[in-house]
């Protein structure tokens, strides 16, 4: 199996014990003399066995990706780390620059003028490097993802 087959593999059960979990919260309390449409503990026992499943399964993808490096030398562990930072940043600037671009919209002339601090230009143009690193990067993890087996 492909490390990217594994994590869509992580991605299904994750969402399954999603789904789970809402059917068992669904059936969780019925009325007096009225049954549930399915069995929560029947529900409850197969959340737990993929839950078992994916523990498995996140511990071997996280094996690997410390042990598999791109083409600059940095683990994939490392590069998962990097992206996210990236985005984090990318994120921030865009919050600041749509707040910042904002219209301010005074019913007199006698009400306070506000002047934003920040360059949004500069601003924009550092969001719009950040994501061209973003897909760069992820673009490297995902190659890479898709040439590595998983164990």
């Amino acid at each position: 199996m492909k490390l990217a087959e594994a994590l869509l593999q992580r991605s299904e059960y994750q969402n399954k014990i999603e789904n789970l979990q809402s059917r068992i919260l669904a059936n969780l309390k019925v009325q007096e003399g009225e049954k549930p449409h399915e069995n929560p503990q029947e529900l409850l026992k197969e959340a737990f066995a993929i839950n078992e499943q994916l523990d498995v399964l996140v511990k071997k993808i996280n094996r690997r990706n410390n042990q598999v490096t791109l083409s600059d030398g940095r683990i994939i562990t490392e590069a998962l780390a990097d992206r996210e930072m990236i985005m984090k940043k990318r994120n921030l600037l865009a919050a600041i620059a749509s707040e910042a671009s904002e219209k301010d919209y005074r019913l007199t002339h006698a009400e306070v003028k506000m002047y934003v601090t920040l360059p949004i230009g500069e601003l924009q143009k550092q969001i719009d490097e950040l994501s061209a690193d973003f897909r760069a990067l992820d673009a490297q993890i995902q190659a890479l993802n898709w040439l590595t087996e998983l164990e």
